[in-house]
């Protein structure tokens, strides 16, 4: 069999990071002199990482992340208030495969999105499944679901996914109706799967601005207890780009 065939026969198989490396193999000459184990070994390593890879991809396009940010470029000025020890912790995901929460609170421009979705992006190279959602848009999808009959397809959608990202929570008020699918959709997630909250209130605000008493007590029971907190502070992270430019 001619390498040509062999790496037919291995894309036809599936297996297309063994086929490149077999490519990659037969263009360099430092790999001929390796035993058989050796080179299998090689070619088995990047198959693995050829199928990471694709994998990656798949759940970042799923995420639908709003900016492609990444843990590494997190700015950890002190005016921030944030916590390295805490930020690395976190970058772990144990908290992702735990199935606890995390709440992103700030003021306007202090970096929350940016922030949330770089954890994002880090729990799906963990090979966490992740969506991002701005939460008004997504609980007016959901009463649009509730039209049309096909909420319990949107609630299925939801729950799948291994972290949640509601960003820009309470921007703007909820209607009773899109006040109990937040409840659902963080009842539903339980034990079971994790939240990311990101918003301008203050945690301390949220009751009075869920303005339910007895679906802002559930929320925040399901809430509080079992989640990790950043309140970001300092200058409008917008404004100090501008300005730097």
């Amino acid at each position: 069999m001619t390498a040509t065939q062999l790496i037919d026969r291995m894309r036809d198989l599936g297996l297309d990071g063994m086929a490149g490396a077999v490519e990659h193999h037969a263009a360099a000459t430092a790999y001929a002199d390796l035993q058989f184990n050796d080179r299998l070994m090689h070619l088995l390593h990047a198959e693995g990482a050829w199928r990471a890879e694709r994998r990656l991809k798949r759940i970042l396009k799923a995420a639908r992340l709003k900016i492609p940010a990444a843990v590494e470029d997190i700015e950890y000025r002190p005016a921030r208030g944030l916590d390295r020890s805490q930020v690395a912790e976190l970058m772990t995901c144990a908290w992702v495969s735990a199935h606890e929460h995390l709440i992103l609170t700030g003021a306007t421009g202090t970096g929350k999105t940016h922030l949330a979705c770089a954890f994002g992006g880090q729990a799906a190279r963990h090979g966490l499944t992740v969506r991002y959602a701005r939460t008004n848009q997504l609980l007016e999808d959901l009463a649009i679901a509730h039209q049309d009959g096909t909420v319990v397809k949107a609630r299925t959608a939801l729950a799948r996914f291994d972290l949640l990202i509601l960003d820009d929570f309470g921007l703007a008020p909820m209607t009773e109706r899109g006040k109990q699918d937040l409840l659902d959709i963080i009842d539903a997630r339980t034990r079971t799967s994790s939240v990311l909250l990101a918003g301008q209130l203050p945690f301390k605000e949220w009751r009075a601005y869920i303005d339910n008493p007895m679906v802002a007590d559930a929320i925040l029971d399901r809430v509080a207890n079992s989640s990790h907190r950043i309140q970001l502070s300092g200058e409008s992270m917008r404004r100090m780009t501008v300005a730097r430019k």
